[in-house]
């Protein structure tokens, strides 16, 4: 075993597709998972900010996972969810949708080891990514939620509440 995994006994965890690939991200830190629903633009925001939702009258800025990793946008598919979760980012609590291409389930990585994230080879932007574990056969990659977005997105995201 690698000396830098780490075995998270009892960790749960989202998987989420992109691409061919397959994300994780906290069970404790999602709210619900949406299907797909229009978004409105806000102008003047970064690439990677889809718009913003309502979810039972508050606003949540929804953020499309796949530009933020540096891949392309595609269309809308009847697979398409938004993961609405919690992040923390610089001691300050926001509450963000992902856009995702699919959401597959709730998964233990239980007994698996965590490694941190190879530094070549991945054709995406390798910072936002907090381990790599498996399923099966399968790769899992453990987002890191905070580091998904700057300090300087913060006011931005947060003025949708």
């Amino acid at each position: 075993m690698n000396p830098k995994a780490t075995v998270e006994r009892a960790a749960q965890y989202v998987t989420l597709g992109i691409d061919q690939e397959i994300f994780a991200v906290d069970v404790d830190r999602v709210h619900e998972i949406l299907d797909f629903r229009p978004i409105t633009r806000v102008p003047n925001a970064p690439i990677h900010m889809a718009g913003m939702i309502d979810v039972r009258s508050r606003s949540i800025p929804v953020i499309d996972l796949r530009v933020r990793l540096g891949l392309s946008p595609i269309s809308v598919t009847p697979r398409t969810r938004i993961a609405v979760l919690d992040v923390d980012v610089n001691n300050h609590r926001l509450v963000v949708g992902l856009l995702v291409d699919r959401v597959y389930e709730v998964t233990s990585l239980a007994d698996h080891a965590l490694e941190p994230p190879p530094d070549i080879g991945m054709r995406w932007h390798s910072q936002y990514i907090k381990s790599v574990g498996r399923r099966g056969a399968a790769f899992v990659i453990v987002i890191d939620l905070a580091r998904l977005f700057t300090s300087a997105e913060v006011p931005l995201i947060d003025a949708g509440d």
